[in-house]
């Protein structure tokens, strides 16, 4: 008997018997004691997850295929978070979900790895996990919803809350009209079908390869998601027989790519964060500069919700995500490797677009190139920040405005509509970031005053050190380092400074004096810890920042998959 699990299931004496008889009781023959690789199917279900809700049925679909290939399939569940419940933030759990995954499946008889993600956070707290034991792995997100469908319109999940919240403060539909088009807008399993980081993160890991082609969109309802999972079933198999590794497919070029196929898909400003905290699990140098550089040759191709008409059950049936890889297939390294066997040039041979309104081609493209995320810097963040700026209005990407100052979204909310405030004034919300809140919460998009948006005003420029939904949209900048909680010179922002956005020349800049903000930081103190005790103690005393992914200081870098100490 060979594999890492035959240290558990091959063993001679009292050790080997206790792992063996023990997992009879579920039923097993002999056969699975044999010398076959033990596959773990981590599964991120809970019905606290409305997206992974379905992700039992998925698994399946994947015990069948592995079961055809010769393996053991074990499923076993890890840390659900769903951004669409969890407060204050599933963003807070990330890295929870990602440390106790680690552990489960180096200390279980595991050799190799089926991933089931759905809700953005799963799919990166997966990957992490992966990367950092480095056992063979196959990812399977579980795909995303059928479109919202209300009085002969489509509607996009999250986006159309946005767009909803602001139709009501305007007085221009009514709560009876917003009750029905709840039900309209998720009416099957699966994640957001807006180009949320749900979406995102789905078609991030097919760019990455570490997902089979065209896994990304699917729909969760549709028979060939099933396939899909069964064919990753068969495929982790010869994955664990042929040895091949996260870290022998997420290799530098894979993340370069990654971040191409992100600005040309439209894709989350959550994905920068997520990417390189995957990067610091395998040691691949990567960095907010490496974002901005590397997306300034890429057209936005897919025109989706929020950045455009779309959405995922289109972009699925117009080819997926293979056919908009081919259109940038100049800009990619097609000769690296995936889990599906082959190059990323095998992966995208045969794609073909079927709807070039969904997928525009590369010399004729929905936005042109540099039109993605755009990183900036400034003395207001000195270690960078981001806008999406597809979701932004053009008008507002140079900027210079009045500061107006809040230390909370629930600050801010409580007076907005009582506000002094006009379209040009610069709203700053702070002590958001990871440390802040904590966990960095999608709160950066807050509303607009009513008295505004009576006037028919939709978007004003926004900067703060929390995250914003994939989903939504506006002239939004995030992800401000540092942030305030530590002491950044977000912290040290008063009403009525003046602060100047300038998208074009990647700056963000407060106009006042050095010697003044000497000044306030000597008068500045630290906010004292949000909790005491548990798991926010132990996120907010180690979190990192966002520029570099908000993980855990003690958890960047692999740990590998060595076999633990027996305890029998």
């Amino acid at each position: 008997m060979s594999g890492r699990s035959a240290a558990w299931f091959g063993a001679e004496g009292r050790s080997g018997m206790i792992h063996r008889s023990w997992m009879r009781n579920q039923g097993v023959t002999d056969e699975v004691f044999d010398g076959r690789p033990v596959i773990g199917i981590a599964t991120t279900w809970s019905e606290l997850v409305p997206c992974n809700a379905h992700l039992h049925r998925v698994a399946e679909a994947v015990k069948r295929g592995v079961w055809q290939s010769g393996g053991f399939p074990r499923e076993f569940p890890c840390t659900g978070l769903g951004e669409t419940l969890l407060r204050p933030t599933a963003m807070l759990y990330r890295n929870l979900l990602a440390m106790e995954a680690e552990e489960l499946m180096r200390a279980n008889p595991l050799d190799g790895l089926v991933l089931l993600s759905g809700c953005d956070k799963t799919t990166p707290g997966l990957l992490m996990a992966a990367s950092s034991v480095d056992l063979p792995a196959i990812m399977v997100t579980g795909g995303p919803m059928l479109s919202g469908r209300y009085q002969g319109r489509q509607l996009g999940s999250g986006t159309q809350v946005w767009r909803f919240e602001e139709e009501l403060a305007a007085g221009t539909i009514t709560p009876a009209e917003c009750a029905v088009a709840e039900g309209a807008m998720a009416r099957s399993p699966g994640h957001c079908m807006t180009m949320g980081t749900a979406s995102t993160m789905a078609c991030l890991a097919e760019a990455l390869g570490m997902q089979l082609p065209y896994s990304a969109t699917w729909p969760a309802v549709d028979a060939r998601r099933d396939q899909t999972a069964q064919r990753a079933g068969q495929r982790i198999v010869e994955l664990v027989e042929a040895d091949v590794r996260p870290s022998s497919i997420m290799v530098r070029e894979a993340f370069e790519d990654a971040v191409k196929v992100n600005a040309a898909i439209g894709g989350s400003t959550n994905a920068v964060i997520h990417l390189a905290a995957i990067a610091g699990r395998l040691g691949v140098p990567f960095s907010l500069d490496d974002v901005d550089a590397l997306g300034r040759d890429v057209p936005t191709l897919v025109d989706l919700e929020p950045s455009g008409r779309f959405l995922m059950e289109d972009l699925c049936y117009a080819g997926g995500l293979p056919a908009v890889m081919q259109e940038i297939a100049g800009l990619l390294h097609l000769g690296r490797p995936t889990v599906a066997g082959g190059t990323v040039a095998d992966a995208i041979a045969d794609a073909a677009c079927w709807n070039r309104e969904v997928i525009h081609p590369f010399d004729r493209p929905m936005a042109p190139a540099g039109s993605g995320t755009a990183v900036l810097r400034g003395n207001l963040a000195p270690d960078g920040a981001v806008i999406k700026q597809s979701a932004a209005s053009p008008s507002l990407q140079q900027h210079r405005g009045r500061a107006l100052v809040f230390e909370s979204p629930e600050e801010y909310r409580a007076v907005s509509d009582e506000l002094d405030i006009d379209e040009s004034t610069v709203l700053v919300l702070r002590y958001c970031g990871p440390r802040g809140y904590p966990g960095m919460p999608e709160v950066a998009n807050v509303g607009l005053p009513r008295k505004l948006l009576e006037r028919g005003v939709r978007d004003m420029v926004r900067v703060c050190d929390g995250r914003m939904s994939g989903t939504a949209y506006g002239t939004v900048v995030l992800h401000v380092a540092p942030e305030a909680a530590v002491g950044g010179p977000l912290a040290l922002v008063e009403t009525g400074d003046e602060i100047e956005l300038d998208v074009p020349g990647r700056s963000l800049t407060l106009h006042v004096e050095d010697d003044e903000l000497a000044r306030r930081r000597e008068r500045w103190r630290a906010p004292a810890p949000a909790e005491s005790r548990g798991w926010t103690r132990l996120y907010t005393e180690h979190v990192l920042q966002a520029d570099h992914g908000a993980d855990l200081d003690f958890l960047v870098g692999a740990g590998g998959a060595e076999v633990p100490r027996e305890s029998h």
